[in-house]
This record gives structure tokens, C-alpha cells and sequence, in this order.
């Protein structure tokens, strides 16, 4: 299937880490300001922070000094006043730079949320750009993991990433300064972690960074299966492929459970080994600082503060190392967002014509050619050389076998393909000299599938034509037979209804989307199999309502029943996307041609 296709296709790691990361942190772009202040906030923290442990060995000299010069028989021992104010000093220190370090996560955390409310309207306003090919060759749930889960792992990744990153930055350099201020000697030893660690988050992060590349493919492959067990869970149980379908599911959860067991475990490595390695400085450090304090080059304030720095030094490299392992899994969501942002749109509306008011409904197609897909040297177009016109207030049915373009037919009237040759022409005007919704205001459409929102039945019906009043709703729900079934409901039309239509039948579903239809009063009304998941008793209902709501605009009906559009005013019967015969119904039985050859094999099926 198209999804599939689409999904062994998309890329095992991300393709262009850097520029991902780049366009990612672009998001904050807009809240310069805001960045701005919490960087500058996150430095001050951090400097207070380190310079905290420096006076803090200048107070353990104090005591030591003290103490010694006791020893050695002085009046004076520790300065307590000095300690005191060196001790208030270091609590002052840390007050001031926890309050910063809070206010710039504040910050950080609001700023982070507007950039992601944007990247959703964003990808919403995108969604609704696509061409209808794109969501033809795409997974539905692939598209819901790049909308949904994406876009939590990204925001995720900001929040938790981007501070955290700056701040273990700036401590390890302030830390590395403030060591090297202390002791040149001990500072290089501690900064043969830096090229061991580089070696750890070289190693080990190109390869989560593929692992989470797959995991997040794998989410979208896991989405789409869930979305057409659920979609298809009563046909699945009667051609009794459950067991198939969870044998599916369990292929795709065992792969994405592999990918994030395998990200998972190689994220979560970074961290012991950065400890052992910090161990091993550490060891170092307090090995060497001892020996300088015993030469009486280095003093004890000295060492215990370097001690601490050694300490704190680590921390940053294991947080850099973490922190890089969830910013790559936001930047390959990131790329996987940005691909669909990136997708080629319909092409941009001319509108160079305006049709005032109502159309007539005077529909021509003119040497029409259309193939799905960019047409291929040799590959014979799905319509070719179709000419049809169709006038106003005339019902015009569309029949022929699977394939023979009869929905292609109708698409293409509501510009969501554009013709590749002639064109499509309504009230003289060609459609594509039209904005697309001002082309589509002209129609209404019902389709083979009855489309309802969560809400109650008057809102599913106003969605035709949201000015509507209440007596304009009831008055199309009337006419289309709705209003019989919906006075027998406790609630009437202020029933709530789900997505999948909840507890009323497929045929009453089908009549509220015709209703909806109705009420929008188009020029031009598009009926594609629309009857066809409707029992005969209802099917007759909508006939009756068709004709008296078909009288004064252009209608296009698709169907395989062919007793439904005996009294259409032009039947047109398509063959391999060309029209090979068309005409009323008298006129094409007396034919004795494709038409009639339809009729006989449907009526013997029926036999």
C-alpha cells in the first residue's frame, strides 16, 4: 500500500543533523528578547555558583589558619568575624543564583511553549495546503505521529535541553577557569576528561541518534496500524483477520519497542561511563592536591575548593553528554516535522476572476487530460481528450466500471487536482482562474463515506453553512428527511453525536451529510455513491428529496446502482477515463450500447 511504500522509504537517521538543529532552534527566532534574558540570567547563576566554592576555601583557610596559629601558640585564633561574613557570603551566592537559575526555567518554559503553539498552527495551516495526493500516498497515522508525537518530543527537547545545554556549558568553563586560577598543573589533569568524554559522545551518540531516528519512524508505522485496526475492526472480524492484524502490530511494537530499547539503553550508558571516568579524575586530583599541599604549595582552602571544582566538573560533561542524546531525538523528530512542512503545496490560487453571487451551473469540460502523479514519457494519461457540458439545473449521471475515472471526474471540478491539458470551465470561467474557495462556496459534495463531527446534529448540519439559522436547519433536515428519525431522538437535534456517528444508523448518518449539503445552497451539488450505504426504504426518501432540491442548480451523481438515475437528464458513461456514450436513459437503451450492456449485466446480478 501507499503508506507502506512511503514508510520503507523514510530515512533510518537524520539526514542533515546541523541544519535541522539549526532550523529547530530558529523556532525561538521570534522571542529574542526572552532568550536573551535567560541566557543572561543563566550565566549570572551559573558565575555566582562557581565563585561560590572559591570563598568557601577561602573561609576553610581562615579556619585553618586559625587554628594553626593557635597551635602554634598565638593569642588570636580564628578570625570568626571574617568567617562569618565569608560563610554569609557563600549562602548569599547560592540564594541569589537559585532564584536566577528558577527565573530563567520560568522564562525558558513560557517562551518554549509560545514557539510550540506556533509550530502547531504551523503544521496546521500546512495540513490544510496539502494537495489531496499527499494525504493519498501517506499513512494517516504516520501524518498523526509527525502532528502529535513529533512535535511532544520536540517541545520536550527544548524545554528540557536548551537551558541545561547552555548551563553545563557555562559551568564547565567557569569551573575550567576557575581551576586554572587555583592550579595550572591539577586543571590539565582534570581536563583529560574532555577528550575521553568527546571519544563517549562520539561513539555512542552517533549511534543513538540513528536508534531514535527509528524509533520515532517506527511511532508513526505503530500510529498508522492502530489507526486501520480501528477504522477496519469490524472487517477485520468478519473475514476473522484479527489474528493477522495483531500478528501486524506485534512486527511494528516489537520493532519500535527494539529502536527505544536500543536508543533508550545507549542514552543511558553516557552516564556511568561518565562517572567512571570522573572517578578516575577524581582519584587523580586528590592524589596529586595532596602531595602540593604537603610541599606547602598549594594551600588547604585551595585543594578543598579544587577538590569541589574537580567534583562539579564532571557533572556539566555527563549533563552535555545527556543533554546532546535527547536534543538529537528532538532534531530527528524535528526533520521529520520539517519534511512535512517542507511538502509541496497546491498550487498558489490566480483569482483573477470572480463569479458574483450564485452560479448558474453551466459546467463544460474542454479536451480535459489528468494523470495522478507527474505524467511519465509513455504513460497514457487516466483522462484524455474528455469534452462534456453539462447546463444549468441539468442532473447529470456518472456510471462505468471500477477505474473508469468517474470520481477522478468530479476531483477535478473541485480543483483538488488541477488538469494537466484543456480545462474546466463553470458559467464560462475557467475554474482555475478561481480561488479554490470561492470555487468551492459554488459547491456542495456528499460522499460514499458520511463524514460527521463530534457535536450535536444541529451543529453537523449548520456546518453546511454556518450563518444558518435554526429554522434554515430544520428546514433542509426537513426536505432530506431528516427531521422524521430526529423528532423520535429524546434530545432532537441537540443529540450529541461522536466522530463515527454513535448510535444512528448508517442511513440516517449519510441523510444528515445530505442535509448538510442542502443547506448550503450550492450551484452545484456533487452526489458520489452517495446512496450507496443506504437501505432501499431510505434510498427512496433521498430520491424524492433530490428531486425536488435538484430543480434549479446542476447536479453530478455517481452511481453503480443504476435504477437511482433512471430519470437523470444526462446519463454519461466513462470507460478507461473517456466518455463513450452519454444521453438519457431511453435514448441510450435504445442504443443497445455500453449502457445497455451495464444495465443487462446489473440486472442479471440482481437476478
Amino acid at each position: 500500500m501507499a503508506g507502506d511504500d512511503y514508510s520503507n522509504k523514510a530515512p533510518r537517521k537524520a539526514k542533515r543533523f546541523w541544519p535541522s538543529a539549526k532550523r529547530l532552534i530558529g523556532l525561538l527566532a521570534p522571542y529574542k528578547l526572552a532568550l536573551t534574558s535567560v541566557f543572561v540570567m543563566n550565566a549570572v547563576s551559573v558565575i555566582l555558583g562557581v565563585y561560590a566554592p572559591r570563598v568557601m576555601g577561602f573561609a576553610v583557610d581562615v579556619i585553618f589558619d586559625g587554628w594553626l596559629a593557635r597551635m602554634q601558640g598565638a593569642a588570636e585564633g580564628v578570625d570568626f568575624q571574617r568567617l562569618g561574613t565569608l560563610i554569609t557570603a557563600v549562602l548569599a551566592l547560592y540564594v541569589v543564583s537559585g532564584v536566577l537559575m528558577w527565573a530563567q526555567g520560568a522564562v525558558l518554559n513560557r517562551l518554549t511553549m509560545r514557539a510550540m503553539y506556533g509550530l502547531r498552527q504551523d503544521i496546521e495551516a500546512k495540513l490544510h495546503r496539502l494537495p489531496l495526493s499527499y494525504f493519498d500516498t501517506r499513512q494517516r497515522g504516520d501524518v498523526m505521529s509527525r502532528t502529535t508525537n513529533d512535535v511532544d518530543n520536540v517541545e520536550r527537547a527544548l524545554q528540557q535541553s536548551l537551558g541545561s545545554l547552555f548551563n553545563a556549558i557555562i559551568t564547565l568553563v567557569g569551573i575550567i577557569v576557575m581551576m586554572f586560577a587555583i592550579s595550572p598543573q591539577l586543571a590539565l589533569v582534570a581536563l583529560l576528561a574532555i577528550p575521553l568524554t568527546g571519544v563517549v559522545m562520539g561513539i555512542v551518540g552517533t549511534r543513538s541518534q540513528r536508534q531514535f531516528r527509528t524509533q520515532w519512524k517506527a511511532t508513526g508505522d505503530v500510529n498508522g496500524h492502530i489507526e486501520e485496526s480501528f477504522s477496519g475492526h469490524d472487517v477485520a472480524l468478519i473475514f476473522g483477520r484479527t489474528e493477522a492484524m495483531r500478528g501486524e502490530f506485534e512486527r511494528r511494537n516489537a520493532e519500535l519497542a527494539d529502536a527505544a530499547q536500543k536508543g533508550q539503553f545507549l542514552a543511558n550508558s553516557m552516564h556511568p561511563i561518565m562517572q567512571f571516568i570522573s572517578y578516575l579524575s577524581y582519584v587523580a586530583i586528590a592524589v596529586l592536591g595532596g602531595v602540593k599541599v604537603a610541599q606547602g604549595r598549594l594551600t588547604l582552602g585551595d585543594a578543598t575548593a579544587f577538590i569541589q571544582y574537580s567534583r562539579q566538573f564532571n557533572q556539566p560533561l555527563g549533563e552535555i553528554a545527556g543533554m546532546m542524546q535527547m536534543l538529537q531525538s528532538g532534531v530527528a523528530s524535528a526533520e521529520r516535522i520539517f519534511e512535512l512542512l517542507d511538502e509541496s503545496e497546491e498550487q498558489p490560487d490566480a483569482a483573477d476572476a470572480a463569479i458574483e453571487g450564485r452560479a448558474r451551473g453551466l459546467v463544460e469540460f474542454r479536451d480535459v487530460e489528468f494523470t495522478y502523479g507527474e505524467p511519465e514519457p509513455g504513460t497514457e494519461p487516466l483522462i484524455r481528450g474528455l469534452n462534456l457540458r453539462v447546463e444549468p439545473g441539468q442532473t447529470a449521471a456518472i456510471v462505468g466500471p471500477t477505474g473508469a475515472g468517474k470520481t477522478t471526474l468530479v476531483n477535478l471540478i473541485m480543483r483538488f487536482y488541477e488538469v494537466d491539458g484543456g480545462a474546466i470551465l463553470l458559467d464560462g470561467t475557467d475554474v482555475r482562474d478561481l480561488s479554490r474557495a470561492q470555487l468551492r462556496e459554488q459547491i456542495g459534495m456528499v460522499l460514499q463515506d458520511a463524514v460527521l463531527f463530534k457535536g450535536t446534529i444541529m451543529d453537523n448540519i449548520r456546518y453546511g453553512r454556518l450563518d444558518a439559522t435554526d429554522e434554515e436547519v430544520i428546514e433542509a433536515a426537513r426536505a432530506t428527511y431528516v427531521d422524521r428519525f430526529v423528532r423520535a431522538l429524546p434530545d432532537g437535534y441537540q443529540t450529541e453525536i461522536d466522530q463515527d456517528g454513535g448510535s444512528i444508523s448508517t442511513g440516517e448518518r449519510q441523510l444528515i451529510t445530505i442535509a448538510r449539503a442542502f443547506l448550503a445552497q450550492p450551484a452545484l451539488l456533487i452526489l458520489d455513491e452517495a446512496t450507496s450505504s443506504v437501505d432501499t426504504r431510505t434510498e427512496v426518501l433521498v430520491q424524492e428529496a433530490m428531486k425536488a432540491l435538484r430543480a434549479d442548480r446542476t447536479s453530478f451523481v455517481i452511481a453503480h446502482r443504476l435504477s437511482t438515475i433512471r430519470d437523470a437528464d444526462l446519463i454519461i458513461v466513462m470507460r478507461d477515463g473517456t466518455i463513450v456514450e452519454q444521453g438519457s436513459h431511453e435514448e441510450l437503451i435504445a442504443a443497445r450500447g455500453a449502457y445497455f450492456e451495464l444495465q443487462q449485466t446489473q440486472f442479471a446480478e440482481e437476478e
